[in-house]
């Protein structure tokens, strides 16, 4: 099962949220900034946030609004601001097998429209005049972006720790996701118990949504990435599964000796294949398989719906 099929009951909602999308980009943009827009807008990604949002907001109760698609929309440009900000850091030149931002106008654009979609994301949760809302997606980007920090600053520690990895995805990646789905499940006003079930789920989703993330930079290729692979390992950042390797190799000295080698691609090609052929993909695979089945648990506090049955989908799509 694809995307396309796990979202066709909320596939009406998630085209209301492109047109927010476009109409909140391309509103009173001059030429030149259009072109970066349109840009941005022809490599829609995934939209799994915005899905998040419209599919715990209609598991918790049977209803669809303009506020709605305004919140779905403002964390889709948080998550693409965050994405244009990570190009930059980690000096990649290929997102969705096109240019990214900083490759193709430079640092100076890629900064400012970065800073730009981010505003604009607030401007959108200002409007649905939601102190609750506001609170729960400030909490989150600043989590994100504390997140971010830490995992720069984390670079090249060949001590890292794995509860520290999972403390840093946690906020970096699985907080916009709790976000997502508590500013829904908030808007459409469901009780507590319905905001806890969701925010584990997400949580969960999240974590196993990044290690999965982190694991595709290891092994697959860069047609199917979008993305040349092994950015990771050229910027120092150690994930899980680099960090399984470490832990499951026999030879950990020669793990490290290539993780001390990032200019050199036969140096990840090597490590790359030792990760392939060893005990640390079945256990990273068993890591993430974890995650979905502690994200699928909560879900049986929410009523039988289609929406319902696509969070779990959604979870194994992963």
């Amino acid at each position: 099962m694809d995307l396309k099929d796990i979202y066709s009951p909320i596939s009406r909602e998630l085209n209301r949220v492109e047109q927010v999308l476009k109409a909140s980009l391309k509103n009173g943009s001059n030429k030149s900034m259009l072109e970066v827009v349109n840009h941005i807008l022809a490599s829609p990604g995934k939209r799994i946030r915005p899905a998040l949002v419209i599919l715990s907001a209609r598991a918790s109760h049977n209803g669809f609004s303009d506020k709605l698609a305004k919140i779905a929309a403002a964390v889709e440009l948080i998550h693409i601001a965050s994405l244009v900000h990570d190009d930059i850091i980690d000096h990649a030149s290929l997102r969705h097998n096109k240019p990214t931002i900083n490759s193709k106008w430079g640092q100076d654009i890629a900064i400012a429209l970065g800073d730009y979609l981010y505003s604009e994301a607030f401007r959108l949760v200002a409007e649905c005049e939601n102190a609750d809302i506001i609170s729960c997606i400030s909490l989150a980007t600043k989590a994100m972006c504390e997140g971010e920090l830490l995992q720069v600053c984390e670079r090249n520690n060949l001590k890292l720790l794995k509860e520290h990895y999972i403390v840093t995805i946690k906020k970096k990646t699985a907080g916009l996701f709790i976000a997502s789905c508590k500013s829904g499940a908030m808007l459409v006003g469901s009780n507590r118990i319905i905001h806890s079930a969701l925010e584990e789920y997400a949580l969960n989703f999240g974590i196993a949504f990044q290690i999965t993330d982190d694991c595709l930079d290891l092994i697959a290729d860069e047609k199917n990435l979008g993305k040349a692979p092994g950015a990771d390992f050229k910027v120092g950042e150690l994930t899980l599964p680099v960090l399984n390797l470490i832990l499951k190799s026999k030879d950990r000295k020669e793990i490290i000796s290539l993780l001390k080698q990032p200019d050199r691609q036969d140096a990840f090609k090597d490590l790359r294949e030792k990760f392939i052929n060893s005990e640390a993909l079945v256990k990273t695979e068993e890591d993430i398989a974890s995650y979905v089945s502690k994200a699928k648990a909560p879900l049986k506090k929410l009523g039988n719906s289609c929406f319902k049955q696509s969070l779990y989908l959604l979870a194994d799509y992963i």
